[in-house]
């Protein structure tokens, strides 16, 4: 059966590969990516759009009336966000609010009019920085690691579940992330949309314009590519914090799922990421930047910790495996060969953006 999809935030990295990989598993489908095009580097994703039959509609979620020309929508996928950690933390919050927040509501408002069904895009961020400061850890040679005597629910060698305490601070970002869960849980409830909500971690990938306070791990590696500088920040200026890292193929292979078995896991919220098998600190992530470059390059330390920095973070996909059958595949240095090859085939226009 054909589909018409919306993605919204469709030139940037996540939005563009979601478009773009769709298309090619369903080309009878009617895809179309939604996006104001504010992200450095997003307009370089409008001819591989076009050539592949994405449409492009130039348009901004925080402005209702942008979504007065979209056709007939079967389903909305919601990756449209300032994603920065940083934002609003520092002032000039207006953005990440309204991008992040009102943006939501206006799908929200229009997938109620076009009973389009809504798959969200959230963050690990949801989750309090207090709480996960207070995680048990261990010191090793090259990171922190969770211990398994913890004593906080939702928390345990296996990462961060679901039932992780949501009390507490959490940066600008993520309380707009989870004040539009919110909203989608009660359109959910009272207007009879199917909706998803998945709270990912670090997702990276080829077309990522990766900057230090969002897509570190494209950061990294540019930086080894062309040459410095970097700096480890926070916890001693050591590198020894932890993220698991997801592929935007594997992203890709569970929003199929979800888009196709909507039933299944409608009205649902999952923790998804690449979990304790792709954790991976700065200093690690440095060696094998340096091991697939050939380039070793100094590493600055700034020990002084960055507001809303936190030390570790690992995800527990138990709930969204069991209720998908889904499962990270792809590992750490698959992952950064994948980035590599892409920088080098496109040295050229990257490195002004990269660099």
């Amino acid at each position: 059966m054909d589909k018409s999809i919306l993605i919204t935030g469709g030139a940037g990295f996540v939005g563009s590969s979601l478009s773009l990989k769709l298309k090619e598993s369903y080309p009878q489908y009617r895809v179309c990516a939604f996006d104001n095009l504010r992200r450095r580097g997003s307009e370089l994703n409008l001819d591989r759009l076009k050539t592949n039959g994405v449409e492009f509609i130039h348009g901004d979620t925080r402005n209702p009336e942008d979504f007065g020309s979209l056709p007939r929508i079967d389903l909305i996928i919601d990756a449209s966000a300032e994603p920065s950690v940083m934002a609003g933390i520092s002032g000039a919050s207006d953005y990440a609010i309204n991008s992040n927040l009102v943006g939501t509501i206006n799908c929200l408002n229009f997938a109620t009019r076009n009973s389009s069904d809504l798959i969200f895009l959230s963050t690990s961020r949801v989750y309090p920085i207090e709480k996960i400061e207070q995680i048990n850890f261990v010191e090793d040679e090259t990171r922190f690691s969770i211990t398994p005597d913890q004593t906080i629910p939702g928390i345990s060698i296996n990462g961060i579940s679901e039932s992780f305490p949501l009390d507490g601070y959490r940066s600008i970002y993520g309380a707009t992330k989870l004040c539009s869960e919110l909203l989608i849980e009660e359109y959910n409830n009272f207007y009879g949309l199917r909706t998803v909500a998945n709270r990912f971690g670090v997702v990276t990938g080829p077309w990522q314009m990766g900057r230090v306070d969002q897509g570190v791990v494209v950061y990294w590696l540019a930086k080894h590519f062309w040459g410095g500088p970097l700096s480890y920040v926070g916890y001693g200026g050591a590198g020894k914090q932890i993220r698991d890292i997801l592929h935007i193929n594997d992203l890709f292979r569970l929003i199929d799922f979800q888009i196709h078995n909507i039933d299944k896991v409608n009205n649902q919220v999952f923790n998804v990421g690449g979990g304790t098998k792709t954790t991976v600190s700065l200093l690690e992530l440095t060696l094998l930047c340096s091991k697939i470059t050939g380039n070793k390059i100094p590493v600055g330390s700034i020990p002084e910790t960055r507001p809303a920095d936190i030390r570790i973070y690992a995800t527990d996909n138990a709930k969204v495996s069991k209720a998908t059958g889904w499962e990270p595949t792809i590992g750490i240095e698959r992952i950064l060969d994948d980035i590599y090859e892409w920088i080098v085939d496109h040295h050229t226009k990257l490195e002004n953006i990269l660099e």
